[in-house]
């Protein structure tokens, strides 16, 4: 199993930052296009994230400090709901806010594509935890990116 591990620095207080990891709309405002959460130790934890399911519960929850899920994809034989671990430590700077992330009990084939896209999101939230707009996410995921589209068959 692989562990993937970032930070970045918001200019935002961690209270603000926390608000993106546990409300529906600030989730949505930085990554996914829905989510349905339940922030308490052991609510659900659901977002779809560029055609993806992504299935787990909150498993730590304390405010302006640290979020922990886990982290599966629905369907997924690789990934299933709830198999890795996501956890977001905020501490605070003197500018903000440095999110630290692990993400761990990744398959290893499965490294690259996450930290792809944890390259992607972590910047978006801190543009909308700093007050700006993320705009609409257009990310498409390492594996898909990978597969070209098979040729269309004429008749």
């Amino acid at each position: 199993m692989a562990e993937y591990t970032t930070s970045i620095d918001i200019d935002a207080s961690p209270a603000e930052v926390f608000d993106y990891l546990v409300t529906e709309a600030g989730m949505t405002a930085w990554m996914g296009q829905h989510a349905t959460l339940d922030p308490r130790a052991g609510g659900g934890f659901a977002v779809d994230i560029a055609g993806h399911a992504i299935r787990g519960q909150y498993l730590e929850v304390e405010r302006a400090r640290r979020v922990v899920v886990s982290w599966g994809v629905s369907g997924s034989p690789d990934l299933p709901p709830g198999a890795s671990t996501v956890a977001f430590t905020l501490t605070p700077t003197a500018r903000g806010t440095r999110v630290d992330l692990v993400h761990s009990g990744l398959p290893d084939p499965q490294l690259d594509g996450h930290a792809d896209g944890w390259a992607h999101f972590l910047p978006r939230l801190s543009i909308v935890a700093s007050g700006g707009d993320a705009g609409q996410d257009n990310w498409v995921p390492l594996e898909d990116r990978a597969t070209p589209n098979p040729p269309t068959r004429r008749s």
